[in-house]
C-alpha cells in the first residue's frame, strides 16, 4: 500500500537510507543519520511536496520524494526526485509503483521537469528512471568519491506535458 509518510516512519525510513550510506555509491553521505535528522528531513519537505511510502504488511519497505532542484526561483518548476527500497525488496515492482504515484501526484501542479541524479554505475535506477520516459541528459565525470573511488553522476530528466 502506498501512503503518505508520517513522522512515525521515519526509523523505518532512517533503517533504509542508513544501508545505502554504509553499502553503496547511491547516496554520497557517508555519515550514518540518526531517526531525529531523517525526521526533520521528513518535516521540511513534506510541508511543500509530496512524500509517500511503500508499506506492506505493517512495515515501510520503500520511500519516494520530490526535492527543489536548486534554490533558486528560476529553478521553481524543476523538482528532483528520489527513490529507496529496502535492502533485497528490488525486483518487486515496489520502486515502479512508488514512482508511479510520486509522478502522477506532481502532474498538473505547474511543475515542468523532475530529475533524477544517479550515481554510475546504477542499472536498475537507470532502468527505472527510463520506464518512466525519463532521458539522459547529462554525466559528470569522477564527481564524487567515495569508498576510495571517483564516481560519475547522470542526470536523467523528465519533462512534464500539462
Amino acid at each position: 500500500m502506498i501512503r503518505e509518510v508520517n513522522q512515525q516512519d521515519a526509523p523505518a525510513i532512517t533503517t533504509i537510507y542508513n544501508y545505502y550510506i554504509e553499502n553503496t555509491i547511491v547516496t554520497f553521505e557517508e555519515t550514518p543519520l540518526d531517526t531525529s535528522e531523517m525526521a526533520a528531513r521528513i518535516k521540511s519537505t513534506t510541508g511543500k511536496l509530496p512524500w509517500i511510502v511503500y508499506e506492506k504488511d505493517g512495515i515501510v519497505v520503500g520511500y519516494a520524494y520530490a526535492s527543489e532542484w536548486k534554490s533558486r526561483c528560476s529553478y521553481r518548476y524543476s523538482l528532483e526526485t528520489t527513490v529507496y527500497l529496502k535492502h533485497g525488496k528490488n525486483g518487486q515492482g515496489i520502486g515502479s509503483a512508488l514512482y508511479q504515484e510520486l509522478i502522477s501526484r506532481l502532474r498538473g501542479k505547474g511543475y515542468h521537469v523532475l530529475i533524477g541524479g544517479i550515481s554510475l554505475p546504477n542499472d536498475a535506477s537507470v532502468a527505472l528512471h527510463e520506464k518512466f520516459g525519463f532521458e539522459k541528459i547529462a554525466q559528470f565525470k569522477e564527481v564524487g568519491y567515495k569508498f576510495d573511488s571517483y564516481i560519475d553522476v547522470g542526470y536523467w530528466e523528465l519533462i512534464l506535458a500539462d
